[in-house]
């Protein structure tokens, strides 16, 4: 399929491009309490890790921004969901990175190359909802945004003004005509979209796709979601064709040593609505430096520095000679409190070459007067638990079930720092 050729250049106000977009007439005044909200039917993309990490599915008339760095797997990703929604839907995707013959190849390689999708490749705003609109798709993909500009500016593409302009467009457009509308954006250095966060305030979903460099495992992650929980996770994995999804994401983020290992502790990170078990590996050594370095991969560093100093006040324990390196397995990263005992705990199995028992799971926030402090989701992060065969949970007084145990899981509840270090002596 052919991209049709833009037509010629004829600067057009803004004013007069959103009164060709939508006619909804003047605002009026109303009242919360008369104001009937019709339930929000949602569209499965065929993909459940994306549909949770949405909320459920793609909600009409609805705006998402992904982003990600080069070549993680966006258009590869949103490719499988216009080929899965395409049996069922009519689907719409333009790209103004790549050319059709591209797609197509992208396309063949993924084994979805005869799926009903309407391409093209252009990359003004105006000529994308002329020839969008006779098509009435569902789901309507503009890849990338920051390729795409508006004839009423005369800015270069990528530029704020042409962001702004054209994502307000495009949105407008959803909203009228009850399109799902995602548009792929560019990351910088930093890891942020680019475009000074504009874009993100003028969506209703941002997601973001995370993985380490070395790591075939891609995390995607909502920050914002006007239709669903933030911080909720989808895990998959890339192959040669593509994308697959990871039902049970606790298996990766698992070394699960043949024996005990010094500086391993397991815990039960929640992401979203998510429990998930995840392992935390210290490395403590002699530091040969004036200033030891705290090093932390997953968790936060300054965090680190924080709990080494509680770990010494209240535990009696100074790794202040020591370097200290903490990383989380897979490649996960844990922004949540509820990895600090679990953090301490490996950090000192490493400095005391003892190893934590392989079926102990941990999980608590530590306070800067050493006591264990209760977390979000004990029941679940327990259920979890004991779902993947672990035998012992050290975990906070505030999160232990009445019963002390949870199926074949038994619970040690501890309140300071010094009885968690007693519980895995």
């Amino acid at each position: 399929m052919e991209s049709v050729p833009a037509a010629p250049s004829t600067p057009r106000s803004s004013a007069s491009s959103r009164s060709a977009l939508t006619d909804s007439g003047p605002a009026q005044v109303q009242k919360l309490a008369n104001i009937v909200a019709s339930e929000t039917v949602r569209t499965a993309t065929g993909l459940s890790e994306l549909d949770r990490v949405l909320g459920g599915g793609l909600v009409p008339g609805s705006v998402i921004l992904i982003g990600g760095d080069p070549g993680i797997g966006k258009s590869t990703l949103l490719l499988q969901v216009l080929a899965q929604l395409s049996a069922d839907l009519p689907v719409f995707y333009d790209t103004g990175e790549e050319s059709l013959e591209q797609v197509h190849l992208r396309a063949d390689r993924l084994g979805i190359a005869e799926a009903d999708i309407a391409l093209l490749a252009e990359t003004c705003v105006e000529r994308i909802l002329a020839l969008a609109k006779p098509q009435a798709p569902k789901l309507l993909v503009v890849d990338s945004i920051q390729t795409v500009f508006t004839e009423s500016l005369t800015s270069a593409p990528g530029n704020v003004a042409q962001l702004r302009e054209c994502a307000s467009m495009l949105a407008r457009f959803a909203k009228a005509t009850g399109t799902a509308l995602i548009l792929v954006g560019h990351v910088t250095k930093e890891g942020a979209i680019a475009g000074p966060r504009v874009l993100e305030h003028m969506v209703d979903t941002v997601l973001y796709f995370e993985s380490e460099a070395s790591s075939r495992f891609r995390v995607v992650r909502s920050i914002k979601n006007r239709f669903g929980a933030v911080n909720e996770i989808g895990v998959f994995a890339m192959s040669p064709s593509g994308l697959k999804q990871v039902k049970n994401p606790s298996a990766i983020f698992l070394s699960r040593h043949e024996q005990p290992v010094p500086g391993s502790a397991v815990m039960v990170a929640r992401e979203g609505s998510r429990p998930m078990l995840v392992e935390v590996q210290a490395l403590v050594d002699g530091s040969q430096l004036h200033n030891p370095r705290r090093v932390a991969l997953g968790p936060d560093s300054q965090r680190l520095a924080m709990l080494l100093a509680v770990l010494h006040r209240h535990g009696g324990v100074g790794l202040g000679n020591q370097d200290v390196f903490v990383n989380v397995v897979g490649g996960m990263r844990v922004s949540e409190t509820a990895a600090d005992l679990a953090v301490v705990l490996a950090a000192l199995s490493s400095f005391r070459d003892r190893a934590i028992g392989q079926r102990d799971i941990i999980f608590g926030e530590i306070g800067l007067a050493g006591e264990i402090r209760p977390v979000p989701g004990g029941e679940e992060r327990l259920a979890e638990a004991a779902k993947h065969g672990f035998k012992r949970a050290i975990v906070p007084s505030g999160n232990a079930p009445r019963s002390r145990r949870v199926g074949d899981l038994d619970v040690v509840p501890v309140a300071r720092l010094s009885e968690a270090i007693n519980a895995i002596e």
